[in-house]
């Protein structure tokens, strides 16, 4: 089992949240904290399908109200758009710089919502779901009587609202398979955990349900690449990786699929980064096009995480960590998603926190600045978003950097606060790269009163299961007053592993102090103050109640 290592000290540290969860014949890799990015990227105004995600461009009141269409159809009757160009981008705002959701196809039919003031721009809708805009220029209005099944649909806005979360309407969860799937987008912040659904369904089923429950929009799953294409070039096991896709597209969540592959392996194929590239991006290509959110795909991964902590020498074949082989890797991976799913996010690998520069680590900030250095100072073609790490460590989630870095208590270094991730955005911003977004991929706060590597920032350091709680929350609470619109995915450590109490004592277990849940059979539901807060506050956001609020 590979272990997060946290070395504290006076010397350098190195702090490592890698692990693997062992468990039914095969490790499915568990998260590690680092810190975030973001995507935007414009199209013209005809709108031809574009790769990546982008960043909504503020909309005026006059272009985010829909106004009725101009032909207004009779009570039996409404009013679609037919799609008269090849593929059309659907946009969150009716704005060529609006974030981009989803594309649509030519022939394809939609219910109209509303009109842009300058009619420049339709909203579109279906099954009573409010899709996005598109450019008027490129459909045809029909007024076509209304089926038996028909459900009038009222104008929607953006979904955004004043000074802070973004707010959603309640949808019905898609059905797995068939296309209905949920668009690849982002709010600013959005909602998210890692979770271990690969190897008990029922116990993935029960994990869905909670955080579909608590509000959560996204789950973060591992896709070993040795579990799919284990017994050599292009022999692809599918069945689990469709079970796991399907049952995450069925529960109304969207799914950030991380690709790597256990870094302990000696006998994997494809052997080691640097050298496995190729045979990567060839992997990556599979796998984007078997779910590539289209009717005829079997599901939907709306985003990928390209690797794992590539600043550590043991997550890169044991060779000295080099932002510059990463970049060449990433590409290579980016351009065959895109290839598979043009529309997918690729968002880059989050870095462990350290503090060592040497043949064994680099520090995330130096190795961002690398990749920059060799991607000839833009990321474009190489990813969507930036992956970041950010645990919390001993601090609250408002605390300074600096304040981290002076105070002994904290650690030592800027790395052991939350918002280092400010300091990553710094690079992006030196470099030009406002644009994009951060995704944190990992993030959160142990209360561990045992493993001595951790304890130091846990129980020692006053972390309580409540504290714990009120820390996550009051993370989303600081990225939403503060990191708009550049933060992403906030995807939080963790939601829980069962593997961890099959030797009978869970504590032992690191990661056991990082959950927002008690691990617990199909038959048993432990929730721990983590989950609650959470459920209370994303419920809240979005103008819901937890069912889980001890208040009511």
């Amino acid at each position: 089992m590979k272990e997060r290592i946290w070395q504290h000290g006076a010397a350098l540290l190195l702090a490592a949240l890698l692990l693997a969860g062992c468990g039914r014949g095969g490790n499915e890799p568990t998260p590690t904290p680092t810190k975030t990015p973001d995507s935007a990227q414009t199209g013209s105004s005809q709108e031809p399908q574009v790769a990546g995600a982008t960043t909504p461009a503020p909309a005026t009141a006059a272009q985010a109200t829909p106004t009725p269409p101009a032909a207004t159809p009779t009570p039996s009757e409404k009013t679609v758009a037919v799609i008269d160009t090849d593929v059309l981008n659907v946009r969150r705002t009716p704005s060529p710089d609006g974030e981009l959701v989803q594309t649509v196809d030519s022939g394809q039919q939609f219910d109209v919502i509303g009109r842009s003031q300058d009619g420049g721009w339709i909203q579109i809708g279906q099954g009573g779901r409010e899709l996005g805009w598109v450019s008027a220029e490129f459909v045809t209005l029909q007024t076509v009587a209304i089926g038996a099944g028909d459900v009038a649909e009222a104008p929607a806005g953006d979904g955004v609202e004043a000074g802070g979360a973004a707010a959603q309407p309640t949808a019905q969860p898609p059905a797995a398979g068939g296309g209905n799937y949920l668009p690849a987008a982002m709010r600013s912040p959005d909602f998210g955990a890692q979770a271990f659904l690969w190897w008990r369904p029922e116990i993935a089923d029960r994990d869905l349900t909670l955080m579909k429950e608590a509000n959560f929009d996204w789950v973060k799953q591992a896709f070993a690449w040795e579990t799919i294409e284990g017994s050599g070039k292009g022999q692809f096991d599918w069945s689990i990786s469709d079970r796991v896709v399907t049952h995450v597209n069925g529960a109304g969540l969207k799914l950030l699929a991380r690709l790597s592959s256990d870094p302990e392996l000696t006998n994997f194929w494809a052997g080691h980064p640097p050298a496995n590239a190729d045979n990567f991006a060839d992997f990556a290509f599979a796998v984007a096009s078997r779910y590539n959110c289209t009717p005829q795909a079997v599901g939907c991964i709306q985003a990928y995480q390209i690797w794992n902590e590539p600043n550590l020498a043991r997550e890169w074949g044991n060779n000295r960590p080099n932002p510059a082989q990463y970049a060449e890797f990433l590409g290579k991976a980016y351009a065959a998603i895109k290839r598979g799913n043009p529309n997918a996010i690729v968002i880059s690998a989050g870095m462990a926190p350290t503090g060592d520069n040497n043949d064994v680590a680099m520090p995330d900030d130096i190795f961002y600045d690398g990749m920059y250095q060799a991607m000839g100072g833009s990321s474009d073609g190489y990813f969507d978003m930036l992956g970041v790490h950010g645990a919390g460590f001993a601090a609250p989630p408002e605390l300074d950097p600096a304040e981290a870095a002076s105070n002994q208590a904290y650690g030592g270094y800027r790395f052991f606060a939350f918002r280092h991730v400010e300091d990553i955005r710094a690079i992006m911003e030196r470099y030009g790269d406002t644009g994009k977004k951060i995704v944190l991929l990992e993030f959160g706060w142990t209360y561990d009163p045992i493993n001595a590597a951790y304890k130091w920032h846990g129980a020692d350091a006053g972390i309580t299961d409540m504290v714990q709680a009120d820390y996550l929350r009051r993370a989303y609470e600081y990225a939403a007053a503060n990191w708009q619109p550049w933060i992403g995915l906030m995807s939080l450590l963790t939601m829980p592993n069962l593997d961890w109490v099959e030797d009978g004592n869970p504590q032992d277990e690191e990661q056991y102090w990082w959950a927002i849940l008690e691990p617990s059979q199909i038959d048993e539901l432990k929730l721990r103050p983590a989950y609650v807060v959470l459920c209370i506050y994303f419920n809240t956001v979005k103008g819901e109640k937890c069912k889980y609020d001890p208040n009511g």
